[in-house]
């Protein structure tokens, strides 16, 4: 009976979804696994609703379904064939000790754990398991299994790791590490499965002991390099050259050590590299990540003294249109951050990333963005949008500079015109800076001038917001405040105030709080970082913010419209109507109303429609038609 126990007791070792008890497998080893009820999960059902069936014959656990549009569909899959009893192969000279040495520790009260009786069947290389392991076949529990066998080796091991060991356990990995595995990692539960598996990956690499010899120990899914160092070394270089699945070519990538970085290092030391081609898969599919890592991931195992290393990434996807960023894998928050890395050069072809290693970074890569928006169309509606647009404005300040004289003889006029003057003088110089951002290849070549032309781009576009914001107030004074009013001067001071200081707080608060840190830049273009800090909210925020008050002042020019018209005959109402309409097509452009579409392209950033609207409608915000100006003076009579 206590020996029966024992046996139970030792199943917990490895997780509740990858083995039965021990007492289970004892009993049955020699019957035939009966066949089990199928059809739980068919046929029609309730949206939202679960279910869970067993296994087909010959496995253990359970298959979890989702019910999802009236249909069953999978979610959650623990079948395996492994457990603690045959993952250890079948001689007779290994199972018999195997169930006598399995004892309670007088002093813990704990079983020996499956690791321990691992190292003591095959202490020299863990060679006892592959076999049975390499024949299973690689579905969700039995990766499961696997994994949790490879961490408690990890763990349990932490000097003494020699070439041998290394070679069975990247042997074991590279099994589930196939590509035709990658599906299957979807159904896992634990979906830490497979950032454990990376962490334990290189925590046991960590321990692996360098003699004079280099290491290269070669797995289709994993291969490791490892060499000894000092000081006057002139520079090393690891190159992998690995398929991510049986049809594609060979992807490469190097990992550079420069001889100032070897310097720093104590002679002599160990520098160990692992490549793996298809782990960038497996931790989207695993974890859900709206990411695709575009090339081989690369852990860096070095002393601590090494802050600074290069990585050349062949993409795997060869597109120019595709978003590139150099990654680094946050071993404690589990998720990709920029922060690791900084890109140096791309091209169609390859990136190069310069990446800090440390404690909490080992692996890195390369992500992409997860679609591709068919800009090309977009491209040209910007900039011929933005030609006609400065044209524009520059039509516009012209009659203002013509008729000045003429259309501000009064003071509601002239604060009138004194926004209109600058509500273009500010979107012309928005989109100077805009093609001068354009023209910049990119922080990484051209940094502080990214740096001048983001801020005065950010500058400029918030002007015109809050100048437009200022116009509004400026309307919304005329409505309500009718018989007391304010001095020129004042209100003078009160529009400049609004239109100038405003936007250069936010935009001088926004470099300093995020320059410092290097967020204040996108890493591919001369715009605010969304990523890593934001930035990009300290224009979003106001923009939208002020599109809103802009629009409840519409709204109010229309009610106010709308009420003289009561009471009054069929035409006068046809032509309130009429001069409704006017109003409305004039104030829209006039408030920036035209930048709600923003929120759409937000929303739906794959949408090449709303990013088309959006484009021409802000193209033409301000018309060089001088109707339009001499319209909006009647917008004042019209309200009052």
């Amino acid at each position: 009976m206590t020996h029966t126990l024992l046996l139970y007791y030792l199943v917990f070792l490895l997780p509740i979804e990858s083995c039965r008890t021990l007492y289970q497998a004892a009993s049955k080893s020699k019957e035939k696994v009966p066949a089990r009820p199928h059809g739980v999960c068919d046929g029609v059902c309730t949206d939202y609703s679960q279910c869970t069936q067993p296994c087909p014959p010959d496995t253990q656990g359970n298959m979890g379904f989702s019910c999802r549009q009236k249909t069953w569909h999978k979610i959650t899959d623990t079948c395996r064939t492994l457990n603690a009893l045959n993952i250890f192969e079948q001689d007779s000279h290994l199972v018999q000790p195997f169930e006598d040495n399995i004892k309670i520790s007088v002093y813990t009260g704990k079983s020996e754990t499956i690791t321990d009786m691992l190292l003591q069947k095959c202490p020299t290389d863990l060679s006892c398991v592959i076999r049975n392991i390499q024949q299973s076949p690689r579905i969700p529990g039995n990766i499961a299994v696997i994994v949790q066998l490879l961490h408690n080796i990890s763990t349990a091991i932490w000097t003494g790791v020699d070439e041998a060991k290394m070679q069975s356990y990247s042997t074991i990995a590279n099994h589930i590490l196939n590509s035709k595995s990658i599906s299957n990692w979807t159904f896992i539960p634990d979906r830490n499965s497979s950032y454990i598996l990376l962490h334990s990956v290189n925590s046991f690499a960590r321990r692996l002991f360098i003699d004079k010899h280099p290491v290269d120990i070669s797995d289709v899914f994993i291969h490791t390099m490892g060499t000894t160092i000092s000081g006057d070394n002139i520079g090393k270089n690891f190159t992998f050259s690995m398929r991510i699945n049986d049809t594609s070519n060979e992807v490469t990538g190097r990992v550079l050590i420069s001889r100032d970085e070897l310097r720093k290092v104590p002679s002599p030391s160990q520098v160990i590299s692992i490549a793996f081609p298809t782990i960038g898969a497996i931790l989207e599919a695993s974890l859900l990540e709206n990411v695709t890592v575009n090339g081989l991931v690369l852990s860096a195992i070095l002393p601590k003294e090494l802050k600074r290393i290069s990585l050349i990434f062949e993409k795997i996807s060869k597109s120019e249109e595709r978003r590139t960023q150099c990654v680094g894998w946050h071993s404690v928050e589990n998720r990709w951050d920029q922060q690791a890395c900084k890109m140096i050069q791309e091209n169609s072809q390859q990136a190069v990333c310069k990446c800090r290693p440390s404690k909490l970074f080992t692996s890195f890569s390369i992500l992409m963005s997860p679609h591709i928006l068919e800009s090309l169309i977009l491209t040209y509606i910007t900039y011929v949008g933005l030609g006609i647009s400065i044209c524009s404005l520059i039509l516009c300040l012209s009659i203002e500079v013509l008729v000045w004289s003429q259309v501000t003889k009064t003071e509601i006029t002239y604060l009138r015109h004194v926004c209109i003057v600058n509500i273009a003088a500010t979107l012309l110089m928005a989109d100077v800076w805009f093609i001068v951002a354009s023209f910049l290849s990119g922080p990484i070549t051209h940094h502080k001038g990214c740096v001048a032309a983001t801020f005065f781009v950010h500058f400029f576009y918030l002007s015109v917001f809050f100048w437009m914001l200022a116009k509004a107030l400026l309307i919304l004074y005329g409505i309500m405040i009718v018989f007391h009013t304010l001095p020129k001067s004042v209100l003078v001071a009160s529009l400049f105030s609004v239109g100038y200081g405003c936007p250069l707080a936010i935009a001088a608060i926004t470099v300093a709080a995020t320059e410092p840190g290097k967020g204040y830049l996108r890493p591919e273009a001369c715009w605010l970082n969304w990523d890593m800090t934001k930035a990009l909210l300290a224009f979003v925020v106001p923009a939208l913010a002020i599109v809103v008050v802009n629009l409840i002042t519409v709204t109010l020019v229309i009610v106010k419209t709308q009420r003289a018209a009561i009471g009054n005959s069929m035409f006068q109402e046809v032509r309130t109507i009429v001069r409704i309409s006017k109003n409305i097509a004039i104030l829209t452009p006039l408030l920036g109303l035209t930048w709600g579409f923003g929120v759409a392209t937000v929303i739906d950033d794959r949408s090449l429609a709303f990013h088309i609207i959006f484009s021409l409608l802000n193209a033409f915000q301000v018309s060089p038609d001088a109707s339009d100006q001499v319209q909006s003076e009647r917008i004042h009579e019209d309200v009052l």
